[in-house]
Protein backbone atom coordinates (compact mmCIF):
# COMPACT_ATOMS: atom_id res chain seq x y z
CA UNK A 1 0.00 0.00 0.00
CA UNK A 2 2.83 2.23 0.41
CA UNK A 3 4.58 2.06 -2.19
CA UNK A 4 1.67 2.46 -4.57
CA UNK A 5 0.50 5.70 -2.54
CA UNK A 6 4.38 6.77 -3.22
CA UNK A 7 4.11 5.75 -6.62
CA UNK A 8 1.06 7.85 -6.83
CA UNK A 9 2.92 10.89 -5.80
CA UNK A 10 5.91 10.64 -8.21
CA UNK A 11 3.61 9.88 -10.83
CA UNK A 12 1.38 13.23 -10.02
CA UNK A 13 4.39 15.31 -9.44
CA UNK A 14 5.84 14.05 -12.94
CA UNK A 15 2.61 15.31 -14.66
CA UNK A 16 2.22 18.64 -12.76
CA UNK A 17 0.81 21.28 -15.27
CA UNK A 18 3.46 23.83 -16.10
CA UNK A 19 4.15 27.47 -14.35
CA UNK A 20 2.27 29.74 -16.27
CA UNK A 21 4.26 31.95 -18.43
CA UNK A 22 4.45 35.49 -17.30
CA UNK A 23 3.65 37.64 -20.29
CA UNK A 24 6.16 40.04 -21.52
CA UNK A 25 5.19 43.25 -23.67
CA UNK A 26 7.75 44.39 -26.18
CA UNK A 27 7.47 47.53 -27.86
CA UNK A 28 9.52 47.87 -31.16
CA UNK A 29 11.49 51.06 -32.34
CA UNK A 30 9.89 50.99 -35.85
CA UNK A 31 7.87 48.40 -38.18
CA UNK A 32 9.53 45.01 -38.02
CA UNK A 33 12.70 44.40 -40.15
CA UNK A 34 15.83 42.58 -40.31
CA UNK A 35 17.06 44.75 -37.40
CA UNK A 36 15.08 42.74 -35.44
CA UNK A 37 15.59 39.02 -36.24
CA UNK A 38 17.25 37.74 -32.92
CA UNK A 39 13.90 39.06 -31.46
CA UNK A 40 11.86 37.05 -34.21
CA UNK A 41 14.35 33.83 -34.27
CA UNK A 42 14.13 33.83 -30.17
CA UNK A 43 9.99 33.86 -30.30
CA UNK A 44 9.64 31.23 -32.92
CA UNK A 45 12.67 29.03 -31.64
CA UNK A 46 10.71 28.92 -28.21
CA UNK A 47 13.73 30.68 -26.40
CA UNK A 48 11.36 33.54 -24.57
CA UNK A 49 8.91 30.26 -23.76
CA UNK A 50 11.59 28.25 -22.22
CA UNK A 51 12.60 31.43 -19.60
CA UNK A 52 9.07 31.55 -18.96
CA UNK A 53 8.25 34.54 -21.12
CA UNK A 54 4.89 34.83 -23.13
CA UNK A 55 6.07 37.65 -25.27
CA UNK A 56 4.26 40.16 -27.56
CA UNK A 57 6.05 42.45 -29.88
CA UNK A 58 4.69 45.85 -30.57
CA UNK A 59 5.17 48.28 -33.41
CA UNK A 60 4.71 51.82 -32.29
CA UNK A 61 2.28 54.44 -34.28
CA UNK A 62 5.37 57.26 -33.63
CA UNK A 63 9.26 56.07 -33.15
CA UNK A 64 9.29 58.26 -30.33
CA UNK A 65 6.87 56.59 -28.19
CA UNK A 66 8.89 53.66 -26.82
CA UNK A 67 10.58 55.19 -24.14
CA UNK A 68 8.09 57.39 -22.94
CA UNK A 69 5.61 54.46 -22.58
CA UNK A 70 8.82 52.97 -20.49
CA UNK A 71 9.17 55.67 -18.33
CA UNK A 72 5.68 55.79 -17.82
CA UNK A 73 5.61 52.78 -16.96
CA UNK A 74 3.13 51.30 -19.34
CA UNK A 75 5.35 49.02 -21.37
CA UNK A 76 8.46 47.32 -19.44
CA UNK A 77 10.57 46.91 -22.34
CA UNK A 78 11.19 49.06 -25.49
CA UNK A 79 13.45 48.80 -28.56
CA UNK A 80 15.78 52.05 -28.56
CA UNK A 81 18.81 53.96 -30.01
CA UNK A 82 21.90 54.61 -27.61
CA UNK A 83 21.97 58.57 -28.83
CA UNK A 84 18.83 59.24 -27.66
CA UNK A 85 19.27 57.34 -24.56
CA UNK A 86 21.48 60.24 -23.61
CA UNK A 87 19.45 62.77 -24.51
CA UNK A 88 16.34 61.27 -22.11
CA UNK A 89 18.80 60.38 -19.57
CA UNK A 90 19.93 64.26 -19.72
CA UNK A 91 16.33 65.04 -19.36
CA UNK A 92 15.72 62.88 -16.23
CA UNK A 93 13.77 60.14 -18.20
CA UNK A 94 13.67 57.19 -16.05
CA UNK A 95 14.78 54.93 -19.04
CA UNK A 96 18.01 52.43 -18.74
CA UNK A 97 20.14 50.16 -21.66
CA UNK A 98 19.67 46.50 -20.49
CA UNK A 99 21.15 45.21 -23.38
CA UNK A 100 22.37 45.74 -27.15
CA UNK A 101 20.47 44.35 -30.26
CA UNK A 102 22.44 46.49 -33.17
CA UNK A 103 26.30 46.86 -31.70
CA UNK A 104 27.08 49.33 -34.49
CA UNK A 105 26.22 52.43 -35.93
CA UNK A 106 23.27 52.03 -38.82
CA UNK A 107 23.34 55.70 -39.70
CA UNK A 108 25.59 57.03 -42.74
CA UNK A 109 25.58 60.66 -44.52
CA UNK A 110 24.47 59.27 -48.32
CA UNK A 111 25.05 60.85 -51.44
CA UNK A 112 24.55 59.56 -55.19
CA UNK A 113 27.77 58.21 -56.77
CA UNK A 114 27.28 59.86 -59.93
CA UNK A 115 26.97 63.17 -58.66
CA UNK A 116 28.86 65.83 -57.97
CA UNK A 117 29.40 64.60 -53.78
CA UNK A 118 33.04 62.51 -53.98
CA UNK A 119 34.01 63.66 -50.41
CA UNK A 120 32.87 65.43 -47.52
CA UNK A 121 34.78 68.63 -48.39
CA UNK A 122 31.80 68.60 -51.44
CA UNK A 123 29.04 69.64 -49.50
CA UNK A 124 30.00 73.24 -48.45
CA UNK A 125 27.25 75.36 -50.06
CA UNK A 126 25.23 72.07 -50.39
CA UNK A 127 21.49 70.75 -49.55
CA UNK A 128 21.52 68.32 -46.93
CA UNK A 129 17.87 65.96 -46.19
CA UNK A 130 17.28 64.92 -42.71
CA UNK A 131 14.28 62.87 -41.13
CA UNK A 132 14.86 63.68 -37.25
CA UNK A 133 16.40 66.57 -35.62
CA UNK A 134 18.38 66.93 -32.51
CA UNK A 135 20.93 64.21 -33.09
CA UNK A 136 21.18 64.37 -37.14
CA UNK A 137 22.47 67.64 -36.51
CA UNK A 138 25.11 66.62 -34.20
CA UNK A 139 25.97 63.82 -36.39
CA UNK A 140 26.51 66.02 -39.31
CA UNK A 141 28.37 68.45 -37.24
CA UNK A 142 30.84 66.03 -36.24
CA UNK A 143 31.50 64.42 -39.59
CA UNK A 144 31.46 68.30 -41.28
CA UNK A 145 34.38 69.61 -38.60
CA UNK A 146 37.56 67.82 -39.95
CA UNK A 147 37.12 68.97 -43.32
CA UNK A 148 36.39 73.07 -42.31
CA UNK A 149 32.73 73.02 -42.73
CA UNK A 150 30.08 74.00 -40.32
CA UNK A 151 26.41 73.84 -40.73
CA UNK A 152 26.06 77.17 -41.14
CA UNK A 153 27.78 76.48 -44.18
CA UNK A 154 25.04 73.51 -45.49
CA UNK A 155 21.39 74.20 -46.35
CA UNK A 156 19.43 71.61 -43.89
CA UNK A 157 16.14 70.40 -45.26
CA UNK A 158 13.22 68.40 -43.15
CA UNK A 159 12.58 66.04 -46.20
CA UNK A 160 10.53 63.61 -43.26
CA UNK A 161 11.57 60.00 -43.75
CA UNK A 162 11.47 60.21 -47.92
CA UNK A 163 15.61 60.20 -47.51
CA UNK A 164 15.99 58.26 -50.73
CA UNK A 165 13.03 59.98 -52.41
CA UNK A 166 14.43 63.03 -51.84
CA UNK A 167 17.89 62.51 -53.17
CA UNK A 168 16.55 60.42 -56.09
CA UNK A 169 14.42 63.68 -56.72
CA UNK A 170 17.29 66.10 -56.70
CA UNK A 171 15.34 67.86 -53.90
CA UNK A 172 19.19 67.40 -51.74
CA UNK A 173 22.50 66.56 -52.73
CA UNK A 174 22.68 64.51 -49.84
CA UNK A 175 21.31 62.77 -46.91
CA UNK A 176 21.81 62.18 -43.29
CA UNK A 177 20.44 59.40 -41.29
CA UNK A 178 20.28 56.73 -43.56
CA UNK A 179 20.73 53.26 -42.78
CA UNK A 180 23.52 51.96 -44.68
CA UNK A 181 21.41 48.68 -44.58
CA UNK A 182 18.08 49.77 -46.23
CA UNK A 183 18.97 53.40 -48.41
CA UNK A 184 21.54 51.69 -49.88
CA UNK A 185 19.93 49.20 -50.97
CA UNK A 186 16.56 51.10 -51.39
CA UNK A 187 18.62 53.18 -54.06
CA UNK A 188 20.15 50.34 -55.92
CA UNK A 189 16.75 48.48 -56.65
CA UNK A 190 15.51 51.68 -57.70
CA UNK A 191 18.33 51.45 -60.41
CA UNK A 192 20.80 54.43 -59.09
CA UNK A 193 23.82 53.67 -56.42
CA UNK A 194 24.93 55.55 -53.57
CA UNK A 195 28.07 56.56 -52.07
CA UNK A 196 27.81 56.23 -47.87
CA UNK A 197 30.11 58.11 -45.24
CA UNK A 198 30.56 56.22 -42.01
CA UNK A 199 30.43 58.73 -39.23
CA UNK A 200 32.16 56.41 -37.10
CA UNK A 201 35.02 56.87 -39.74
CA UNK A 202 34.63 60.54 -39.88
CA UNK A 203 34.45 62.12 -36.25
CA UNK A 204 31.60 60.66 -34.38
CA UNK A 205 32.42 58.21 -31.71
CA UNK A 206 31.02 53.98 -32.29
CA UNK A 207 27.89 53.55 -30.66
CA UNK A 208 25.33 51.21 -30.48
CA UNK A 209 22.67 51.62 -33.07
CA UNK A 210 19.75 49.30 -31.36
CA UNK A 211 18.68 49.12 -27.72
CA UNK A 212 16.97 47.61 -25.56
CA UNK A 213 15.69 49.44 -22.75
CA UNK A 214 13.81 49.30 -18.95
CA UNK A 215 12.25 51.39 -16.43
CA UNK A 216 15.27 52.20 -14.53
CA UNK A 217 13.23 52.03 -11.46
CA UNK A 218 11.99 48.65 -12.11
CA UNK A 219 15.56 46.69 -13.11
CA UNK A 220 14.59 43.98 -10.59
CA UNK A 221 12.29 43.27 -12.70
CA UNK A 222 12.71 38.81 -13.35
CA UNK A 223 11.36 39.06 -16.70
CA UNK A 224 14.47 41.09 -17.86
CA UNK A 225 17.18 39.13 -17.65
CA UNK A 226 15.29 36.44 -18.88
CA UNK A 227 14.55 38.26 -22.04
CA UNK A 228 18.24 38.79 -22.48
CA UNK A 229 18.75 35.54 -21.97
CA UNK A 230 16.66 34.27 -24.69
CA UNK A 231 17.53 37.65 -27.00
CA UNK A 232 21.22 35.94 -26.85
CA UNK A 233 19.94 32.44 -27.79
CA UNK A 234 18.30 33.97 -30.74
CA UNK A 235 21.25 36.16 -31.96
CA UNK A 236 23.46 33.10 -31.71
CA UNK A 237 20.77 30.90 -33.79
CA UNK A 238 20.60 33.91 -36.43
CA UNK A 239 24.26 34.22 -36.88
CA UNK A 240 24.44 30.24 -37.29
CA UNK A 241 21.85 29.90 -39.36
CA UNK A 242 21.38 32.79 -41.36
CA UNK A 243 19.15 31.14 -44.16
CA UNK A 244 17.16 28.83 -41.85
CA UNK A 245 16.44 32.64 -39.73
CA UNK A 246 15.64 34.09 -43.04
CA UNK A 247 12.76 32.00 -43.21
CA UNK A 248 11.63 32.17 -39.65
CA UNK A 249 11.85 36.12 -40.26
CA UNK A 250 9.89 36.56 -43.55
CA UNK A 251 7.51 34.09 -42.30
CA UNK A 252 6.71 36.36 -38.99
CA UNK A 253 4.40 38.18 -40.74
CA UNK A 254 2.66 38.99 -44.19
CA UNK A 255 4.67 41.80 -46.28
CA UNK A 256 8.16 40.78 -45.29
CA UNK A 257 9.22 38.67 -48.06
CA UNK A 258 10.48 41.61 -50.11
CA UNK A 259 13.17 42.40 -52.51
CA UNK A 260 14.66 45.24 -49.87
CA UNK A 261 14.54 42.84 -46.73
CA UNK A 262 16.08 40.15 -48.43
CA UNK A 263 18.90 42.42 -49.38
CA UNK A 264 18.92 43.94 -45.79
CA UNK A 265 19.48 40.79 -44.03
CA UNK A 266 22.62 39.92 -45.18
CA UNK A 267 23.78 43.61 -44.44
CA UNK A 268 22.46 43.31 -41.22
CA UNK A 269 23.71 40.15 -39.68
CA UNK A 270 26.97 41.37 -39.11
CA UNK A 271 25.98 44.04 -37.26
CA UNK A 272 24.02 42.16 -34.30
CA UNK A 273 25.67 42.17 -30.58
CA UNK A 274 26.93 38.56 -29.82
CA UNK A 275 26.85 39.62 -26.35
CA UNK A 276 23.95 41.55 -25.91
CA UNK A 277 24.27 41.97 -22.15
CA UNK A 278 27.56 43.40 -21.97
CA UNK A 279 27.76 46.61 -21.87
CA UNK A 280 30.92 48.61 -22.96
CA UNK A 281 31.45 51.56 -20.28
CA UNK A 282 34.04 53.53 -22.00
CA UNK A 283 31.92 53.66 -25.26
CA UNK A 284 29.08 54.83 -23.59
CA UNK A 285 31.08 57.76 -21.29
CA UNK A 286 33.15 58.60 -25.28
CA UNK A 287 29.70 59.39 -26.63
CA UNK A 288 28.01 61.14 -23.71
CA UNK A 289 30.64 63.32 -24.16
CA UNK A 290 30.12 64.07 -27.57
CA UNK A 291 26.87 64.71 -27.78
CA UNK A 292 28.37 67.32 -24.82
CA UNK A 293 30.29 68.69 -26.90
CA UNK A 294 28.04 68.88 -29.75
CA UNK A 295 25.92 71.23 -27.54
CA UNK A 296 22.77 68.66 -27.53
CA UNK A 297 22.96 67.77 -23.98
CA UNK A 298 24.75 69.87 -21.37
CA UNK A 299 25.51 67.10 -18.74
CA UNK A 300 24.21 63.08 -17.99
CA UNK A 301 23.93 61.73 -15.20
CA UNK A 302 26.09 58.79 -13.62
CA UNK A 303 26.36 56.16 -16.25
CA UNK A 304 24.92 53.28 -13.85
CA UNK A 305 22.18 55.01 -13.73
CA UNK A 306 20.95 54.77 -17.37
CA UNK A 307 22.71 51.94 -18.86
CA UNK A 308 23.72 48.66 -17.10
CA UNK A 309 24.54 45.17 -17.29
CA UNK A 310 21.74 42.84 -15.04
CA UNK A 311 22.80 40.33 -12.69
Amino acid sequence: MFRFALYLSFALLGTAAPAQAEKLTVLLDWFVNPDHAPLIVALDRGYFAEEGLEVEFLEPADPNDPPKLVAAGQVPIAISYQPQLHMQAAQGLPVARIATLVATPLNTLVVLADGPVASLADLEGRRIGYSVGGFAEAMLSGMLAPVGIGLDDVELINVNFALSASLLSGQVDAVIGAYRNFELNQLEIEGSEGRAFYPEEHGVPVYDELVVIANSARLDDPRLPAFVRALERGTIYTINHPEASWEIFKAYKPGLDDELNRRAWWDTLPRFALRPAALDEQRYRRFAQFLIDQGVIDQVPALETYAVELE
